[in-house]
């Protein structure tokens, strides 16, 4: 067998489904002093029946990171493997270990080896900040392959900052939703940064 080139860079990120941010945010950021570094928000994503969601990063330092997902208006399930196939495909997708590769090259010869074995790939998305591909391994494991579109900014931090406030806060009132989540967004921009409206911008 021909010897592969190996540039992959180790774990981007690890992440994991939760039922209760505001606590894991509270245990991360403030127990263990992980900085909150990056949050995604999104009204559903692709499939039917995907709830809104809010998917944030921990650094766990070496350029590694931690994730959650948390789907608005998703319960937990009595027990791990739910019997609702919608719920049970949700949390086996926010289960996933994702490899860091730096070039757009790179992760197109990962995926050119995936779609010449009996792995293809499965899913290629732009996302907000890194381009991924996507399969599942045989043990039935979802892997991420992914690549930086951009380099984050100081303003990618303070979001990610003012995001896990403003869901630790939504979380514990009646009925969070992403709605909610926005509008104390809004508010906590506005109170944070009312006298640098000039100098912050937000994507």
């Amino acid at each position: 067998m021909a010897q592969l080139d190996h540039v992959v860079r180790g774990v981007d990120h690890a992440a994991f489904p939760t039922f209760d941010p505001a606590s894991t945010i509270e245990f991360y950021r403030d127990v263990l002093g992980f900085p909150v570094v990056h949050a995604t928000c999104a009204l559903g994503w692709g499939p039917t029946r995907h709830p809104d969601f809010v998917h944030f990063f921990f650094d766990i330092g070496n350029g590694d990171r931690l994730a959650f997902f948390y789907y608005f208006g998703l319960d937990k399930p009595p027990v791990l493997e739910p019997a609702d196939p919608v719920t049970a495909e949700l949390l086996s997708r926010a289960r996933h270990l994702a490899i860091h590769v730096d070039t757009e090259d790179d992760l197109a010869e990962y995926r050119r080896r995936l779609d010449a074995s009996s792995y293809r790939c499965e899913l290629q998305v732009r996302h907000e900040t890194v381009e991924s591909i996507y399969v599942t391994d045989p043990n039935g494991f979802l892997i991420e392959i992914t690549r930086p579109l951009r380099a984050l900014t100081p303003e990618d931090d303070i979001d990610a900052r003012v995001s896990a406030e403003a869901l630790v806060e939504i979380f514990r009132e009646d009925s969070p939703s992403l709605e909610k989540f926005y509008a104390r967004k809004a508010v906590l921009i506005a109170d944070q940064f009312a006298d640098e409206a000039g100098e912050v911008t937000f994507a």
